[in-house]
């Protein structure tokens, strides 16, 4: 495979940025394939609060990553990583471009970059973990995360339970804390990442986010989490939109409270999403809708090197 001759081409930007709708209009335009790179869409039990592309969304372009976990399987971003790499192996043999949309940066930088590897966890730590969670809470796991590891512990999103979930997980498993692990080394990849940005006005952003919540709720976000909540303390739960329902469904919180957090956190959610997307140096943004520029930007790009 030659890799100036295979593009994968990555959407990325904030949850509700319309990246879904863009990789398939360029995978109908390419005709080519979307790779979902959305951490939480992969599982079949969460649907309406992942916003998982509809079929009729999907307009028959094909997609892979969509509902092909179950949430009671630990599926890592090394996982991720080894099985995307097969996956565009093959596709590749077949085809020049590939396209992958979501918002979990840190799933395509490990296509795109590699991720370090990391030691093999114990199942037991996982639950002895989600025990912790739901007895103190995520400030149990942030405690037990600093004294295990305060490097990482300055580093990480400390609102973010499954970042620290896994990373206690290695600290537990190897007995050394999970930053001394983290290289950051690239790995040569035979393809070419040409990533996408999806840039909004702040204001507009949020009221599409604020809008998909009151759609979610409308689809029956809240029959899906009351679907859920038996199993509220696995790991793939530990989120934005099923967490609050979680609290409601609990009795601590009305339903009111519950949407209305749901909405705040999502924009909290995607703020410290473009804050990681802007360190990523190789991100070309455009402002959300001009897809004739994204267009005449990425056949530039691919010529190029023809």
């Amino acid at each position: 495979m030659q890799k100036e001759s295979k593009y994968l081409i990555v959407i990325a930007g904030a949850t509700a940025s319309g990246k879904s709708a863009l990789a398939v209009e360029l995978a109908k335009k390419l005709n080519t394939v979307v790779i979902s790179a959305d951490s939480r869409q992969f599982f079949r039990e969460m649907s309406i609060g992942t916003a998982k592309p509809t079929q009729q969304e999907m307009e028959g372009v094909p997609h892979y990553f969509i509902d092909s976990h179950s949430i009671t399987e630990p599926y890592s971003v090394g996982d991720f990583e080894r099985d995307v790499l097969q996956l565009l192996g093959k596709l590749f043999a077949e085809q020049d471009v590939v396209i992958m949309a979501g918002g979990s940066g840190l799933y395509f930088r490990a296509v795109c970059h590699g991720v370090d590897d990391f030691p093999e966890t114990n199942p037991e730590n996982r639950r002895s973990l989600q025990q912790l969670i739901a007895e103190q809470g995520l400030e149990g796991l942030q405690q037990l995360l600093l004294e295990k590891d305060p490097e990482y512990y300055r580093k990480v999103d400390l609102n973010n339970p499954q970042r620290i979930i896994r990373a206690l997980e290695v600290c537990l498993s190897s007995g050394k804390p999970y930053s001394s692990f983290r290289t950051g080394e690239t790995k040569e990849r035979p393809f070419t990442c040409l990533k996408i940005g999806l840039e909004w006005d702040r204001e507009a952003l949020y009221r599409r986010i604020d809008r998909r919540v009151d759609d979610m709720m409308a689809k029956g976000l809240l029959n899906e989490a009351r679907n859920l909540f038996a199993l509220r303390y696995l790991n793939a739960l530990q989120t934005v939109g099923y967490q609050e329902l979680f609290e409601y469904l609990e009795g601590k919180i009305s339903l009111e409270t519950a949407v209305e957090l749901i909405k705040r956190n999502s924009r909290r959610y995607a703020k410290r999403q473009l804050t990681w997307l802007r360190k990523e140096p190789d991100v070309n943004w455009f402002n959300a809708g001009e897809t004739a520029t994204i267009n005449a930007f990425l056949q530039q790009q691919m010529h190029k090197t023809h």
